[in-house]
């Protein structure tokens, strides 16, 4: 089965769960001498039925065939495709019904070439912040160097602050993409994306071009927050993170529109973000427990984040569902996800205090990155944000006792128990 469409899956008239579709979807045992699991497919090429089909398959992947993507013909070189990439594409797109997916060698191998395929010299790209490390390097230093501008959105929460800074967007040139990280890492702040598409809307009328509006949905998708369904292009995603979440792999992915998708698709080979086979049998594999996996560490997440609202010495708690009653934050919660994930940050004051905490625990590991079964830790003035200047990091409110935290699927007591001993220490 193809992903150039969403397709609602039944059994009779009951309409089959994505929990259900993601132990079989776009695999069939047939074709693979009954293996009740996809094998790895290790090859580079495939052969073709006929010179005709490999002329076919060939304008298909590289994009010359009009209206169609690779997973509509046949299979060609693996860098363009293979058949455990189309399976990892076609459950992934079933989270959030998209028409299309891709799936890259990294998730920074997503968003670059995201604003690769959409915008051209002279073009402006406005995001939200905080933003990941990586992003905002290559937004504020990449970018600019093949001349794609950078702006900052200084409240993306509101549609006053969204219009004011696309307004300032296009005096700089063409509005090419907005791109919104939601929630923010690591402040789990959240942007509103439904006043974001309307805004993109908005620009476009004035434009005569509409700009794409990408959102990074790793910290809550694809379980707890569903970008496209809230009016966004494209969806994208370190697969790194909770989809792969067992740290034992690097991966990226987009979902969204036909349109949208084709430039991403078509320039995914040529800049060489194609993800291995390998790799993509270990997405598939997880896969199957993703929803598990989030909804256990989201009920932790809840129950740690309520205990450090008690502890002494915690100046402040960062995490979705903390929201105070009637702002803004809390009103975007409420109509744009369904959980508040795992992760959260809490300041304890300095980073002598914050380093003495990291130094003392036993249970919870002192490492970047998120979103795997066990719960992980790091200071992000000196790791994930260390990249930006001292006055950078305070400007979106991230201090040096500032401590992020990404809670995985250990016992909840057991957690807050090695919390309390690094705290007590």
């Amino acid at each position: 089965m193809s992903n150039d469409g969403y397709r609602r899956i039944a059994l009779g008239n009951h309409l089959l769960h994505t929990e259900t579709l993601m132990l079989g979807y776009g695999y069939d045992p047939k074709l693979s001498e009954g293996s009740v699991k996809p094998p790895v497919f290790l090859t580079s090429t495939f052969t073709f039925p006929s010179a005709d089909a490999g002329r076919e398959f060939f304008d298909i992947a590289t994009g010359r065939a009009a209206g169609k993507i690779d997973s509509a013909g046949g299979l060609v070189y693996a860098r363009y495709n293979h058949p455990n990439a189309q399976i990892v594409e076609e459950r992934l797109a079933l989270f959030e019904h998209a028409e299309s997916g891709a799936v890259f060698a990294s998730g920074m191998a997503a968003i670059a070439t995201t604003a690769m395929a959409h915008c051209r010299p002279g073009d402006v790209i406005l995001f939200s912040q905080p933003l990941y490390g990586g992003t905002d390097a290559l937004f504020h230093h990449v970018l600019p160097q093949f001349g794609i501008k950078a702006h900052t959105i200084a409240d993306p929460a509101s549609a006053e602050g969204l219009r004011a800074a696309v307004r300032e967007a296009e005096a700089k040139g063409r509005l090419a993409l907005i791109f919104l990280e939601t929630p923010s890492n690591p402040l789990t702040t959240l942007s509103d994306i439904a006043v974001a598409a309307e805004m993109a809307d908005e620009s476009g009328k004035r434009q005569g071009h509409r700009p794409i509006l990408a959102v990074d949905n790793t910290l809550m998708g694809p379980l707890f927050q569903k970008p496209l369904q809230c009016g966004a292009d494209l969806s994208v995603y370190s697969l790194t993170k909770y989809v792969g979440g067992h740290s034992d792999l690097i991966a990226g992915g987009v979902l969204g529109s036909r349109k949208a998708m084709a430039p991403l698709r078509a320039l995914r080979p040529l800049l060489g973000g194609s993800i291995d086979p390998h790799t993509c049998w270990m997405l598939t594999r997880s896969m199957e427990t993703v929803g598990l996996r989030m909804s256990r560490a989201a009920e932790n997440a809840a129950t740690i984040a309520q205990w450090l609202t008690t502890r002494d010495g915690v100046k402040s708690v960062h995490f979705p569902a903390l929201a105070k009653p009637g702002s803004i934050q809390a009103r975007i919660y409420a109509k744009q996800c369904t959980g508040p994930g795992t992760l959260m940050s809490f300041d304890v004051g300095s980073r002598a205090r914050a380093f003495a905490i990291l130094d003392r625990l036993k249970i919870v590991k002192l490492a970047v990155s998120l979103g795997g079964t066990e719960s992980l830790t790091c200071h992000p003035s000196t790791t994930v944000l260390s990249g930006l200047s001292e006055e950078e990091r305070l400007a979106i409110g991230v201090g040096q006792g500032l401590i992020r935290l990404s809670v995985g699927i250990e016992h909840a007591d057991d957690l807050i128990a090695d919390l309390d001993q690094a705290f007590a220490g």
